[in-house]
């Protein structure tokens, strides 16, 4: 298919909500979580839920790079630029993320940081290039998508030879997260979430391929459908999945067979894997400390690691206490439920990190006003 219009037809859009419907036993209901912040941008900007059956509840997870990173990585990326006198580049949405004392990377420019946005982490590697006097780090972040691309520029940079240039690394991992989802929460955590299955993140599964999900579909008996950003993608997803929850199955099928592979760009994988290596931990907003779920630059790489250039010490802070955001990035709760959403939060204002990118749950709901569809998840 050429045109992305045929994607979004309606009318198919609403034989696929009945084809769901005529699938669900009397009385069945059904919880899927749809992993990546774009399949909830998807379902809210298009009303998706209104095409769904009753049975059929969607739960948002915590697939937003902005939203998961934790205030304890902000403060990092502020303290390079106000107490190190680095400049620090990243992407827009990171900018706008709360940290710690009301601060954001946006208020610590204000406050003389030298902070600056960049569409590419080629952009920071550029103005390293130029400016040789001046100490550039790029703070990377993203899931498996935009792993690669960094990659590529500390390859490039180590080439070159570069002293100016480094590398604040918070690039995540999503299988560890979706198994992290499923686990019984250790003593004192967040409760687990009640689910059926998962709508598979899109443009992850194009670098790292289908193959990773196997593992915890099979352990924890949940089908995974990998799914197309479209609104057909998602509702024939949702189909799949109901079909196998229905035959007793837990495999992970792919939808996006028009982008997604069994194993994924292999070049890409090869890359990351020779400049990057696993964290044995990392703090997740909404998930905490998780084993094996991010990256660091490899041991070959280091002198491009910006936190040991500059001697960075994680500390992990607190959420503000009538933030939702944890809640809502584990499927536990829904933005309508935090009783900060859309009064003292909003877009303009974001007290918590999910109302910042589009991709966040609390800004999608915001902008598109889809809340007819937001139960209570633990019900």
């Amino acid at each position: 298919m050429k045109y992305v219009d045929e994607f979004r037809d309606g009318t198919l859009a609403g034989r696929l909500g009945a084809a769901i419907a005529r699938e669900l036993p009397p009385g069945r209901r059904y919880a899927f979580m749809e992993f990546c912040g774009g399949h909830t941008h998807t379902i809210s900007r298009y009303g998706l839920a209104d095409l769904l059956p009753a049975g059929v509840r969607m739960v948002h997870g915590p697939g937003c790079p902005v939203c998961v990173l934790p205030i304890g990585r902000i403060d990092q990326a502020i303290s390079l630029a106000l107490d190190h006198g680095a400049t620090v580049c990243t992407y827009a949405d990171t900018l706008r993320v709360p940290a710690s004392g009301g601060r954001s990377m946006l208020r610590a420019r204000a406050e003389g940081g030298d902070i600056r946005m960049v569409y590419s982490a080629t952009d920071a590697l550029a103005l390293a290039c130029r400016e040789p006097a001046r100490q550039v780090v790029f703070f990377a972040i993203g899931f498996e998508t935009t792993t690669p691309p960094t990659a590529v520029v500390i390859r490039e940079a180590a080439r070159l030879g570069l002293k100016n240039f480094s590398v604040l690394c918070c690039h995540v991992l999503t299988p560890a997260a979706i198994s992290a989802i499923l686990a019984s929460p250790p003593a004192g955590a967040l409760e687990a979430v009640p689910l059926d299955g998962f709508v598979g993140p899109a443009h992850v599964s194009t670098v790292i391929g289908s193959r990773p999900y196997t593992g915890f579909a099979a352990a924890f008996h949940k089908p995974v459908v990998i799914a197309g950003f479209e609104p057909l993608d998602v509702m024939q997803a949702i189909l799949m999945l109901v079909r196998q929850v229905n035959e007793g199955r837990a495999e992970v099928e792919n939808q996006f067979t028009r982008a997604v592979t069994e194993s994924g760009n292999l070049k890409a994988q090869a890359l990351v894997a020779e400049v990057l290596a696993v964290r044995e931990s990392f703090e997740w907003r909404g998930l905490g400390g998780l084993p094996a779920s991010a990256l660091r630059l490899a041991d070959a790489y280091a002198g491009l690691d910006a936190e040991q250039r500059f001697g960075l010490h994680y500390q992990v802070v607190p959420d503000h206490p009538a933030c939702e955001c944890a809640a809502i990035l584990r499927g536990l709760r829904t933005p309508r439920e935090c009783r900060l959403f859309g009064t003292a939060c909003t877009p303009e204002n974001p007290m918590g990190s999910c109302m910042v990118s589009s991709e966040g749950a609390c800004a999608a709901h915001y902008t598109y006003g889809r809340f007819r569809h937001c139960p209570i998840v633990a019900e």
